[in-house]
């Protein structure tokens, strides 16, 4: 596109933007007005998210197109400054926007990894990858692949790759779309989640990239209004500055390590309420280690037995002069729910012997690498345990940025190699923006905990407890442990991914703040489930049924190919969400460390290294993300093999393991056969050497 008119079409889209900007800020102040007119929050939750969904929908119908350029690379004419928004949203996903200040909330300075690895990730792109990708042009990284190495066999692992991850990431992305959906909606959680499957469609469906494209943008603009307000509004309550990213630190993160350390301390009156309700914790979780002992030697009688005890209890209170209906109850509920075999009793001890890190004394939200133990030396040794887990995860994050596919395939629809660079710095900029916010509000949502909620009567709990509660247990959960009727700060369960949504509740503030919160969750989630299903779609329908299995097929069949596979994959996630496989943070985690094995030694040496070859790149791909599937299966709960950790790593960062395997599968299959062939090279050098004033056609077919 000839430079006037890209200038012309870029001075448009900042009047459309802005005018847009100014009618989603008189929306949230109409939502505010009808709140005060008395209007029911639900019908104000039901407006804020179908309203943004009918925007996006609006936005997508707008941007149909039949145009396969149009539909894989959104025409390659979007400014660097509007990819960079759009890249911006596709990388704040539910994860970023929901799990990144939950993660820091319940981690403290260990869930700094994620900030790290994933901003330093954005260097790796900016230098080894995203201009040489936009050189080489094209539409998807599976075709790079395959032109670099040569033949349908890079191009089909990449492509399975590119589902893995992919599919893996946008699980995540669902999973907070369904739970915004049912907090916000009423509707069950598995509901919630096919319903908010209509607005991702919606995006998409139609325009493909150029569709998914400036609705991200416009969902950026919506995701970042709502993370700030909430945030400032709680730092001019506790701090009285609107600056959070610096008050926080300054002021609430001082009252934070001292209500830790009176939490901690058994001779204060709150140290010893805690420590009545951790001595609990210990000796419920002895009892289930003693039970599990008990099971292991005597099997289905043991279970009888204990099962006979509890029923003679429950026959002896109800024979007492005076029975006492709670204790009755009780021991009722005790027999009804005790397990019926010895598979579901090992189930039920095993979670209950894991309740005894409830009884660890609270971590120290500033403190890094925070261990504990029985002596100095076990403290010291899961200290060790925690660097390494941090390190390894800041690594995994950033490789697994700098490869994963729908995050590259963005920096295909600039005009330029030069534009894709500067995208790569306004996304960083776009990015850091959330990201320098997140750990003040993780500091300042924490210090609203301790502060009102710790101590409070449990006849007089917040509403957002119990609407909470509703939602899903495993978020928010408040047990009066050592019945005193006051809740300690241990007998409170709190989920990572309620942090953000939750804010304005917690924090006393209008609910159309928290429906302005729930609309920023929603486009985060959206906007990056949007680019996921696109990317799988792209890679299948172009890279499998164009490149391989029918090249002659015209347009029309080829997005209509797209399209539906795009439904398929689509309904696929949603009824794999709803099964709950994990938490959003760890699906994302894990999304990275498949996308570092699999993706980041063949691309890089691809480009840097002339003697990369095909046999190189198909056992450097396959030998990298094998091992890290397989040490994840092996370790992951959710598979239930629970094998031991290698080398005390989690399961999140298994790519540890697969990105150097991954450089070493390409390195010595390159040099143990043939070197690619003279116009393999050309193409490297064609790549390496950008003319960054230019130069935008595709170099390979």
């Amino acid at each position: 596109m000839p430079s006037r008119f890209q200038a012309e079409f870029t001075a448009q889209l900042k009047r459309y933007y802005t005018v847009y900007t100014g009618g989603f800020l008189s929306f949230v102040v109409l939502v505010g007005v009808l709140e005060m007119l008395g209007i029911p929050n639900r019908a104000l939750g039901y407006l804020f998210l179908f309203a943004t969904i009918l925007l996006y929908a609006g936005i997508g119908f707008m941007a149909k197109t039949a145009e396969v350029s149009e539909y894989y690379v959104a025409g390659r004419r979007v400014p660097a400054v509007f990819n960079g928004m759009a890249t911006g949203a596709d990388w704040m996903s539910a994860a970023s926007f929901i799990g990144l200040a939950g993660t820091l909330y319940t981690a403290g300075y260990d869930g700094l990894a994620f900030v790290m690895g994933w901003t330093g990730g954005y260097c790796l792109v900016a230098l080894f990858l995203a201009p040489y990708l936009r050189k080489f042009g094209q539409f998807t990284i599976p075709d790079f692949l395959g032109a670099r190495y040569g033949g349908n066999v890079p191009r089909t692992i990449g492509v399975l790759a590119v589902v893995l991850c992919s599919f893996t990431y946008v699980i995540a992305q669902i999973s907070g779309v369904g739970l915004i959906t049912s907090r916000f909606t009423g509707l069950e959680f598995g509901i919630g989640v096919f319903v908010g499957l209509a607005g991702i469609l919606v995006c998409s469906f139609l325009g493909g990239m150029k569709a998914v494209t400036w609705t991200q943008v416009a969902q950026y603009i919506i995701l970042i209004i709502a993370y700030m307000i909430p945030v400032v509004w709680l730092s001019v309550k506790h701090t009285g500055s609107p600056v959070p990213q610096i008050t926080a630190y300054t002021s609430a993160l001082p009252k934070v390590t001292a209500l830790e350390k009176e939490f901690n301390d058994s001779s204060t009156p709150k140290g010893a309420a805690e420590e009545s309700v951790r001595v609990i914790y210990r000796e419920r979780a002895e009892a289930a280690a003693a039970k599990l002992k008990a099971l292991e030697a005597g099997g289905a009688a043991f279970l009888a037995e204990e099962k006979a005890k509890l029923e003679a209890r429950m026959m002896e209170l109800k024979a007492a002069e005076v029975p006492d209906p709670r204790a009755i109850d009780a021991a009722e509920r005790a027999v009804i729910s005790f397990p019926i075999d010895p598979a579901a009793a090992r189930a039920v001890w095993n979670r209950d012997s894991g309740i005894g890190a409830k009884a660890a004394p609270v971590k120290a939200h500033a403190e890094a690498f925070a261990a504990t133990g029985k002596t100095p030396e076990e403290v010291e040794a899961n200290r060790t345990k925690a660097k390494k887990n941090f390190l390894a995860l800041v690594f995994c994050l950033m490789v697994g940025t700098a490869a994963l596919p729908h995050i590259l395939m963005r920096f295909y629809t600039t005009p330029s190699v030069k534009e894709a660079r500067r995208s790569v710095f306004w996304s960083l900029l776009f990015i850091f923006l959330l990201y320098f916010t997140a750990p003040a509000l993780a500091i300042l949502v924490k210090f609203e905990v301790y502060h009102n909620l710790v101590g409070t009567a449990f006849t007089e709990l917040p509403a957002w407890v119990w609407n909470w509660a509703a939602v899903d247990k495993t978020l928010m959960a408040i047990s009066d442990i050592n019945k005193d009727g006051i809740v300690q700060l241990a007998e409170i369960t709190i989920g990572g991914d309620l942090i953000v949504l939750a804010t304005p509740e917690i924090a006393g503030l209008p609910y159309v703040i928290s429906g302005l919160v729930a609309a920023g969750g929603l486009a985060a989630a959206l906007s990056t489930a949007d680019g996921l299903l696109l990317t799988i779609a792209n890679a299948l329908s172009h890279d499998v049924y164009y490149k391989m299995i029918d090249p002659n097929a015209p347009t029309t069949r080829r997005l209509v190919v797209s399209k539906a596979l795009l439904l398929v994959v689509a309904l696929t996630a949603a009824y794999v969400t709803s099964l709950k496989p994990g938490n959003i943070l760890f699906l994302v985690g894990a999304a990275f460390s498949l996308a570092a094995a699999a993706f980041f030694p063949s691309l890089l040496l691809g480009i840097f290294w002339k003697r990369a070859n095909k046999l190189g790149a198909v056992l450097g791909m396959l030998m990298g993300l094998g091992i890290t599937i397989y040490y994840m299966v092996q370790t992951y709960e959710f598979f239930g093999i629970n094998a031991p950790l290698w080398w005390d790593i989690k399961p999140i960062s298994a790519g540890i393991f697969g990105i150097p395997l991954g450089f070493l599968g390409v390195i010595v299959g390159s040099l143990i056969s043939r070197a690619p062939s003279r116009e393999i090279q050309e193409l490297v050098d064609h790549v390496r050497y950008p003319n960054l004033e230019g130069d935008t056609s595709p170099v390979a077919t």
